[in-house]
């Protein structure tokens, strides 16, 4: 069997070490057009924030590791045409300028993503940076170095944490963002108020409910909003991902993103090319349907499947809740599934939310702090739909607790009952996810 796989990030290379441990004798050749793999991009702002000692552990695995195992591996490879019909790659070798064709009996299409770059007056400004890969992460490590004033253009996770790791740093920072809140998609307006106030307190400039209109200006930058000039002196643009398909437009099965559509066992619309990570679509087990949630535990998970369905339809992708969570100021803020504004985007009428604020574990121990979470349900099923949580206290394993009540189909009841253990130093006799599925029930009740 003759495996190419296009792309070694996250979902490439768990494929290519899932498909040698399956298939030892299986022939894998993997082209990448980066000069390096596995590099996990969610610790760029720990990096460019100095709060890690050596990036080279961001990244996890090398082109050595690979080629020990028994693959062969193409750096500053581009794939620049696939032809699903004779089954045969065209690669331009980026390091000779050559190009060759390759043929194989199964494609794996890891190509990830890119950043959303707006149609912005100026935004092709040498001093407006990108904010991705490893080699933008050197980059923005070096131009900051000589920068008093940088602008974030972008507020979900990366602006989010990019504006905290910049401002540890002594830098003036702005975070703009369309929307009037700081990652909407993820948290509600009583957490967000949180993490809002927590960056003005460090000095952070918001500019929210503020779209951007031009970029101008040479040493000194001009980010021209509808409502405010910002001087800079540099940029980031932070306002999302696109699936890197081009190759596949019109060749296989996507949706209007251009994230390719898979089945349970990660085979495209052509049984015989695979995808995973960035570049396709996730079955979004809140709403049942196909989705768009670039995230590194999506790929890890998707990869492996590849690697296990290689051959034949063999282990079915369980989908995601797309849990995540992310640290700012000492905070932990975590969560999974629905919002409820997403809940009604999507048409649940009958979806609703429950607010608790609580500490931790009891008063009586000399230290508590509070635990600020929301609980999405649907009422008619009293099925959880989605969650966050919020605290100086990690709670960031309680999202994953959510995650797995989203998976299994579990409801408010469950959720108020479930047994977990009760000890002083952890929490109260219940714990405080017991409390929020108990305030949901009270709150069922007085409807």
């Amino acid at each position: 069997m003759k495996v190419v796989v296009i792309g070694c990030t996250h979902a490439g290379t768990f494929a290519i070490k899932q498909i040698l441990a399956e298939h030892p004798d299986a022939s894998v050749t993997v082209y990448e057009k980066n000069d390096n793999i596995s590099f996990l991009s969610c610790g760029i702002a720990l990096y460019l924030g100095k709060q890690i000692d050596d990036p080279q552990g961001l990244f996890y695995s090398s082109p050595k590791e690979l080629k020990d195992l028994g693959a062969e591996v193409k750096m500053l490879h581009k794939v620049t045409d696939v032809d699903l019909d004779n089954k045969t790659v065209t690669v331009n070798n980026l390091d000779k300028e050559e190009t060759i064709t390759d043929s194989y009996d199964k494609l794996v299409v890891t190509t990830g993503s890119w950043p959303i770059i707006p149609p912005i007056k100026g935004i092709d400004n040498n001093k407006v940076y990108l904010c991705k890969n490893w080699n933008h992460a050197k980059e923005l490590f070096d131009v900051a170095a000589d920068a008093k004033r940088i602008t974030v253009i972008g507020a979900g996770y990366i602006g989010a944490e990019l504006a905290e790791a910049y401002s540890r740093t002594n830098h003036d920072v702005t975070l703009i963002d369309g929307a009037d809140r700081v990652m909407p998609k993820y948290f509600n307006k009583e957490m967000t108020d949180i993490i809002e106030k927590d960056y003005t307190d460090h000095g952070v400039t918001l500019g929210l409910g503020e779209l951007v209109q031009e970029i101008s200006g040479d040493d000194v930058l001009t980010v021209k909003t509808n409502k405010h000039e910002y001087e800079t002196d540099l940029v980031i643009l932070c306002v999302g991902f696109r699936p890197n398909t081009e190759l596949f437009k019109g060749k296989l099965d996507m949706l209007k993103n251009g994230a390719l559509i898979t089945n349970d066992y990660m085979q495209t619309s052509d049984p015989d090319v695979f995808g995973a990570g960035d570049s396709v679509a996730v079955h979004y087990n809140p709403t049942h349907i196909n989705a768009y949630i670039p995230l590194a535990t999506n790929a890890v998970r998707q990869g492996i499947l590849v690697g296990k369905n290689i051959e034949k339809p063999t282990v079915k992708y369980m989908g995601t809740q797309s849990t995540s969570g992310l640290m700012l100021y000492e905070r932990t803020a975590a969560s999974t599934g629905l919002t409820i504004e997403a809940a009604k985007q999507q048409g649940m009428k009958n979806a609703r939310e429950v607010r608790l604020t609580d500490n931790y574990r009891p008063e009586f121990m000399r230290t508590t702090t509070p635990v600020v979470m929301s609980l999405t349900y649907d009422a008619d099923t009293r099925k959880i739909l989605g969650g966050a949580l919020m605290s100086l206290y990690d709670v960031s394993q309680s999202a994953n607790t959510l995650s797995v009540m989203i998976q299994n189909g579990n409801t408010i009841d469950d959720l108020a009952m479930v047994d977990m253990l009760f000890q002083p130093q952890f929490d109260r006799p219940f714990n405080y996810l017991n409390e929020l599925g108990q305030a949901a029930q009270a709150q069922e009740a007085n409807k």
